[in-house]
């Protein structure tokens, strides 16, 4: 597995990152042995970088996964919405209390919008830096699903790492097109910042062409690794092959088409009918202020989550 360093941060990591939410409670909802399992055979195939966050509750699966991990082998990336020094202080020490750790590699801030956003976060982001300081945080940065979050930590330096959302159609960019975002990566990327994207699937909904998918964000020079969520065995193997350039097993590739898929719908949903007015299928309606499918009619077509504006909807 083809390692990079992601920008001027010192942190040397592995093209595929390990995408943390889908074992959690918020999509399959493996136990941490299960998850640690997964977690430990993408390391065994060379994958050494984790992204999870403190939304995703998965902090139980990597602090098992580390039992056969070694630690300082372990770039472990974690996030979270701290907006003052208290809750950004919250969010330091309930990391290192759940994962068994003393220090963090990467702590990002968990879907900034804009320098309004980031401003609004000042103190978490100052308490931050100071651990960084201290050496309990490696590096800092960010995530987003906007261009404005991109161009607004072009502007800051101590920010050292975005993790935006890139795939091939663009799918869930909140502000702007591909090309775009593109832009705005390169930008950051030349004035020294590490670039590690998110859903290269598009939450799922681009699974009917995974390998043009995942061909696309990997011949992107301003990329140094990609999230990527796994919670199969078999998806870490065919997923390690594909960034080792590998060839697929074919009974891995059997597995994978014969997988059971549903469209799930995140907890963040804010009922806004789009969705509902989307489907063809007459398979999602509001209920009690929140989308929710009727299995028995979806036909996974996914185009209900080109008009999310929440990016909630995803098929796993």
């Amino acid at each position: 597995m083809e390692k990079r360093f992601l920008g001027n941060s010192g942190l040397e990591v592995s093209r595929l990152c390990f995408g943390g939410l889908t074992v959690g409670p918020l999509q399959a909802n493996l136990s941490p042995e299960e998850g640690a399992e997964i977690i430990v055979e993408a390391y065994k195939r060379g994958v050494n970088f984790i992204d999870t966050a403190e939304l995703y509750e998965t902090y139980a699966h990597i602090k098992e996964a580390l039992k056969s991990i070694p630690r300082d082998k372990y770039i472990i990336s974690t996030k979270s919405y701290a907006w003052s020094r208290e809750t950004a202080e919250e969010s330091f020490n309930k990391a290192c209390k759940e994962l068994e750790t003393d220090y963090i590699d990467l702590f990002m801030l968990h879907e900034q919008e804009s320098e309004h956003t980031l401003r609004g976060h000042a103190d978490a982001m100052a308490y931050f830096l100071e651990r960084k300081e201290k050496g309990d945080i490696r590096a800092f940065g960010i995530s987003t699903h906007y261009i404005a979050g991109v161009k607004a930590a072009i502007k800051i330096p101590e920010i050292q790492v975005v993790h935006p959302i890139i795939n091939k159609t663009g799918l869930g960019i909140q502000d702007g097109t591909l090309e775009e975002m593109l832009h705005a990566l390169r930008t950051f990327k030349a004035r020294g910042g590490g670039v590690f994207g998110m859903k290269p699937l598009g939450g799922g909904n681009l699974l009917g062409n995974v390998d043009e998918a995942f061909d696309f964000v990997l011949g992107l020079d301003v990329i140094d690794s990609v999230a990527v969520g796994m919670q199969r065995v078999s998806e870490v193997i065919a997923n390690t092959a594909r960034f080792s350039g590998a060839e697929i097993p074919h009974e891995i590739q059997s597995q994978l088409r014969t997988t059971p898929r549903r469209l799930h719908i995140d907890d963040w949903c804010i009922g806004c009918k789009a969705c509902e007015e989307k489907c063809q299928s007459n398979a999602i309606a509001i209920v009690e202020g929140k989308a929710v499918v009727d299995h028995s009619k979806c036909v996974l077509c996914a185009y209900c989550s080109a008009v999310c504006p929440e990016f909630c909807i995803k098929v796993v």
